[in-house]
């Protein structure tokens, strides 16, 4: 792309891309712009190995809602001598507390807690005994954290999204390849029941060629980005305050990326998104008399499309203002077959020319298939599952277990870096096309062109 392309960019477009906003000169801005659109990467990163580790010592920086789910994920790992968790940071006493709290009561001691000042988590990094961090924290701080654990060589692990800037995502991508340090966003929906049957079944040819896919993050959140203290300081919400567009790009799209090989022969190549009006939120805020929240910028509804390079579309829907039942529509159509999620249900194209008889599996059928194709790390993880119910259902501890028997066995991770990046690019993409009028926005090859190569997918190798 040449320099003259960028021209017609304004201000508002630098904010998206993670630039600054108080340029001086417009043609210091378009030459920043210009030049972060040039970025490389070497694709080094990719199916990334390190040397095993026995006993995967773990911190925990955010031990608010999120981390106190994700430290019982440990528990028999923990148990198992798989991994220990040895130290844990937050703002706030009182949650390192209650996260030390369960470790007693779980495992007979407690974790080394940082907690008081907004650097405490900088001294749990730099401990020479920790291999792993996992990182729980509001969104703004997952690419600073990230970038700072693996500088200070550790293997990272972070919540969604793991960069909401396309300057942020760049980084992560120079700093992985650079340190040769694990760094994974730990989107757990690619762990769910449903979501690896659907990849099992994929991967066994039961869909034939993908075509189409949709996915979503349909959550009424209203209750809970107006309560006080859910949200520490209520951070949620002040994202949709000043911004307009899809905000939780991953819960849906990591699933359906693995679906379509993204990354291993295929990728994303131009993005268009919009939004619908919003109403919702401001009207909760007002009947709740909370008068500062009573302007949102972000639309109620965001819908984004994106094309791959070899012409298959994904439809991807971000909603957490209106009232309305949960949903990851978990949509994909093949030339064999079609999925549809909330509920699950299942469609076999047994008969390509017929017009009459295309209904869902019944029952018996459709549980048929969904014995026959259960992914063998459900089944072999059974036990662990039911046991874990408070990680949305088992996919959390799935999640977890794979990211530390990955770093055991030094095997590559199931998600990597350029997976991360890729996932969470779509969120500053979606910005800017909203703000353009809906216009056709370019996707950066985070890659250095590895895409192009079909590799066989590292995601549950060596089950």
């Amino acid at each position: 792309m040449k320099r003259k392309d960028f021209l017609s960019l304004s201000a508002k477009a630098a904010m998206f891309l993670g630039l600054p906003l108080s340029l001086s000169a417009k043609e210091e801005l378009e030459e920043k712009i210009f030049l972060q659109s040039q970025k490389k990467s070497k694709g080094s990163a990719f199916a990334l190995t390190a040397p095993k580790i026995a006993k995967v010592n773990v911190g925990i920086i955010g031990c608010g809602n999120r981390g106190q789910v994700l430290v019982q994920m440990f528990d028999w790992l923990v148990k198992n001598n798989k991994a220990d968790v040895v130290a844990v940071s937050d703002l706030k006493k009182d949650k390192t507390d209650k996260l030390n709290s369960h470790l007693q009561k779980v495992h007979g001691k407690t974790a080394k807690a940082y907690y008081g000042g907004p650097n405490e988590w900088k001294k749990l990094v730099d401990r020479d005994d920790i291999d792993l961090l996992i990182i729980a924290t509001p969104w703004e701080m997952h690419t600073p954290m990230s970038l700072y654990g693996m500088e200070k060589g550790k293997h990272v692990a972070c919540e969604v999204p793991i960069a909401y800037t396309l300057e942020d995502c760049w980084k992560l991508i120079e700093t992985a390849e650079r340190t040769q340090k694990h760094c994974m966003m730990m989107e757990n929906c690619c762990f769910n029941g449903e979501e690896l049957w659907v990849l099992n079944m994929i991967n066994q040819g039961v869909f034939g060629d993908l075509t189409h896919a949709e996915g979503a993050y349909i959550h009424d959140l209203r209750k809970h980005l107006l309560h006080d203290t859910y949200y520490e300081d209520q951070w949620r919400i002040k994202h949709h305050l000043n911004k307009d567009g899809n905000f939780y790009t991953t819960h849906g799209l990591g699933p359906i990326s693995q679906y379509m090989d993204i990354g291993r022969g295929d990728t994303y190549d131009h993005v268009v998104s919009m939004s619908s009006r919003e109403k919702s939120l401001s009207d909760a805020a007002k009947k709740a008399n909370i008068n500062k929240f009573s302007n949102v910028k972000c639309g109620d509804m965001n819908t984004t499309m994106i094309k791959t390079k070899l012409g298959k579309t994904i439809m991807l829907q971000f909603d957490v203002h209106s009232g309305r039942p949960y949903d990851r529509l978990n949509t994909v159509v093949g030339t064999k077959a079609v999925h549809e999620g909330y509920p699950s249900k299942l469609y076999i194209n047994e008969d390509e020319l017929a017009w009459w008889g295309h209904n869902w599996l019944d029952d018996k059928k459709y549980k048929e298939y969904r014995d026959k194709y259960n992914h063998p790390l459900w089944a072999k993880l059974k036990a662990q599952i039911s046991d874990n119910s408070v990680g949305h259902g088992g996919m959390d501890f799935v999640m977890i277990y794979r990211l530390v028997k990955c770093l055991n066995e030094g095997l590559p991770l199931d998600i990597n870096v350029y997976d991360s990046v890729l996932w969470s690019s779509i969120t500053p993409l979606s910005e800017l096309s909203v703000a353009q009028n809906s216009n056709s926005v370019k996707v950066p090859d985070f890659t250095g062109g590895t895409w192009e190569n079909k590799n066989t997918s590292e995601m549950l190798r060596d089950i």
